[in-house]
């Protein structure tokens, strides 16, 4: 596995289980993870083959990974366990929507609840979700694979109460500022990689709340990527959360984490 990752500081990164190196000493000229993205369905360069010595992991500090990502769209209700527990029934297609650039923050968050006479009932749900990495257009379900980039842990969050109260208020209950959790790094698995048996937990406070497989998910990733794009071109750096096996309300002084199988973790505190 390789990852693309940014210091807290803004500096991009190349990196393994091993440790991470500069992404320009990689790739020179790359000044961002987006200048990597189209490189990255193709695989990735060893960092062992680059002039820099690796730096572990545990003594840098991420934000997110996109410093400026593109589409961000969400699916609702992929999951028949989830739909279950709002008693809706799951769509016989991707019910998708689009959370503005602005909702997006990194590691550590915080994820700011709106005033209490805005919404009094927040949840968060743990997600794993597609970065794409090339411009693309009516992608076939067995191409997906040569324009996604990697996969990245995402918290996505909901002011709930108010999508209750008429499901048009999707937007505005998906849109608030935070309201989005990008992970720490794109992780690129080789290509063909079986995600099916990739499991996503929600965690509050230490606990799983809610946990479930890709496998049982109604859309695949891939057949989200090929959906979207016979509706619109997809461009590197957008983002598809594919969605959550559960949600849980969270609180100020709460700590949320999205744990993805594989593909890393990201968390949050929740402060109002």
């Amino acid at each position: 596995m390789r990852y693309l990752a940014r210091t807290a500081s803004g500096d991009p990164h190349l990196g393994d289980d091993e440790g991470f190196v500069p992404l320009s000493a990689a790739y020179p000229g790359a000044t961002s993870v987006a200048d990597v993205l189209p490189e990255a369905p193709d695989g990735l360069v060893d960092p062992d083959g680059t002039p820099a010595g690796r730096v572990p992991r545990d003594h840098l500090t991420f934000g997110a990974a996109l410093s400026d990502p593109g589409k961000l769209f969400g699916i609702g209700l992929n999951y028949a366990a989830h739909a279950a527990d709002l008693s809706e029934e799951a769509p016989d297609e991707p019910a998708s929507f689009f959370k503005p650039a602005t909702a997006a923050t990194g590691p550590g968050g915080p994820i700011r609840l709106p005033p209490t006479d805005v919404s009094e009932r927040v949840t968060a749900e743990a997600e794993l979700a597609v970065v794409i990495g090339r411009t693309c257009r009516d992608v076939g379900v067995d191409e997906a694979d040569d324009v996604i980039a990697g996969f990245v842990p995402v918290i996505d969050v909901t002011a709930e109460d108010v999508l209750q109260r008429n499901p048009r208020f999707l937007t505005r209950a998906k849109s608030f500022d935070s309201f989005l959790v990008l992970g720490p790094h794109v992780a690129v698995p080789e290509s063909g990689r079986d995600l099916a048996d990739v499991e996503v937990r929600t965690v509050v406070d230490g606990e799983v709340t809610a946990r479930n497989v890709v496998g049982n998910m109604h859309f695949s990733p891939r057949e989200l990527v090929a959906f979207h794009s016979e509706v619109m071109t997809l461009e590197p750096g957008d983002v598809i959360s594919t969605g959550t096996p559960g949600a849980e309300p969270v609180a100020h002084g709460d700590h949320v984490r999205a744990e993805v199988d594989a593909f890393g973790a990201v968390g949050a505190d929740v402060v109002r």
